[in-house]
């Protein structure tokens, strides 16, 4: 469709599952908890100052605003104070449930302002006008936590003569780490002939330019390393012409991203301790201003100092620490270690590639984690009662962590065996 004058805004987003627990983060750091406990709410009054300082027409949230059964006490009333901001200031919003929305009370019993929209199970046409032009919402909600098959059949036709939104939670054909819900094609999108597809669930953003615009906007605040990088929501804006340019906004107010730190060749300890501090430093200044980070540094390369690294890995990671609360705003998750030595690999170093094979085994078998498990349990016995959680509140978990340990220990084993260390 063609429109001859300015047309509308709005931001999509998804996923910001408000109250989504960061607890093993926040353990772990102390410092971290006051951040960690508000970052999904923060990420919201982002949005929505996002939505003020652009003058949007609408805020769309497809799906898992919340995260099931979780919530403080304090979060309704915050999400009512903060959806009462776009109403006043005449900001429309609209909401569809996704599969942990389906699971929250406190989804079923929001009561949203005049100017937001919560559409439920059965398919609903909202419309409104902006830029002197008509427009279509289209949305379907989760009645349950799940939906093995695809709601695109539950969609009625574009409506003729407006621009034609559909917001739907879904996996699409599917992605490593989501299960499957709703599950339909982009081709399928793009053929049902609305013009915009406001999509949510799989928190990694994509975009798809076809007959329809399809965007996935992703997790708009990370939860822990396994969604590093930047995260955002997409401002759209509907031009003159009817054509769709987007926009990747980040409102994270917690960041959590990986950082390699090249020690190729580094032969004295103190250039590792100034290449990770100068490492550290750089990325402070570069993203300041952008949120707080939490880092995992990945220390790579060919180094004479591999196994000494491996040992005394702990010793660096309180390196790490030190240099992080003198930069301020960065917290260290963990370090990683991925370098190697110069002589790894080879064949004369026979003796001890066979001590690596046999140690890396060590985790596979089962009698010897039997027994370290049993040991855990007689040590935890032994420590005072605030500690006895330490590796786990039951016996799988212990058992798990247990072998994760023996992994981690068996690295650093051989890490000293191949430097010539002598127990």
């Amino acid at each position: 469709m063609v429109f001859h004058s300015l047309a509308f805004r709005f931001i999509h987003t998804a996923d910001l599952h408000l109250d989504s627990p960061l607890v093993s983060l926040a353990l772990r750091n102390a410092d971290l908890a006051d951040q960690v406990g508000v970052a999904s709410r923060s990420a919201l009054t982002r949005i929505v100052d996002l939505c003020l300082a652009e003058a949007v027409d609408a805020l769309l949230i497809a799906g898992d605003l919340w995260d099931g059964g979780l919530s403080s006490a304090k979060t309704p009333r915050f999400l009512k104070q903060e959806l009462l901001r776009l109403d006043e200031a005449g900001i429309r919003c609209f909401i569809i449930r996704g599969n942990h929305d389906a699971i929250s009370k406190v989804t079923r019993e929001l009561d949203p302002p005049s100017g937001a929209r919560v559409f439920g199970p059965k398919a609903k046409t909202e419309t409104f006008e902006a830029g002197g032009h008509l427009i279509a919402v289209h949305g379907v909600s989760f009645a349950e936590p799940v939906a093995p098959g695809s709601l695109l059949p539950l969609y009625p036709v574009a409506m003729a003569g407006a621009f034609n939104i559909g917001m739907m939670h879904s996996s699409l054909n599917g992605s490593v780490g989501h299960d499957v819900y709703a599950p339909c094609s982009v081709a399928d999108l793009d053929a049902h002939g609305y013009d915009y597809w406001a999509l949510g669930h799989i928190h990694r953003r994509s975009e798809h330019c076809g007959r329809a615009t399809v965007v996935m906007p992703g997790i708009p605040q990370g939860r822990d390393i396994g969604e590093a990088g930047t995260c955002s929501v997409t401002l759209v804006t509907v031009d003159d012409a009817g054509a769709v340019v987007t926009e990747q906004c980040s409102v994270a107010a917690l960041r959590f991203d990986r950082l390699r730190i090249d020690l190729a060749d580094m032969s004295d300890w103190a250039e590792v301790i100034e290449a990770l501090d100068a490492a550290l430093r750089d990325i402070a200044h570069v993203t300041r201003h952008e949120a707080y980070l939490v880092l995992r540094p990945m220390l790579m390369g060919v180094t004479p100092l591999a196994w000494r690294i491996a040992r005394d890995l702990d010793r660096l990671t309180e390196e790490a620490h030190t240099i992080a609360a003198s930069v301020g705003g960065i917290w260290i998750d963990k370090l990683e270690n991925g370098t190697t030595s110069q002589g790894a690999g080879i064949t004369s170093q026979l003796p001890i590639d066979l001590v690596g094979i046999v140690m890396a085994d060590l985790p596979n078998d089962p009698a010897l984690l039997a027994a370290l498990a049993e040991a855990a349990r007689v040590l935890m016995h032994d420590l005072p009662p605030e500690l006895r959680d330490l590796l786990g509140d039951d016996a799988a978990a212990v058992a798990a962590a247990s072998g994760l340990l023996l992994a981690e220990g068996s690295v650093q084993i051989v890490a000293r065996l191949g430097a010539g260390e002598v127990a």
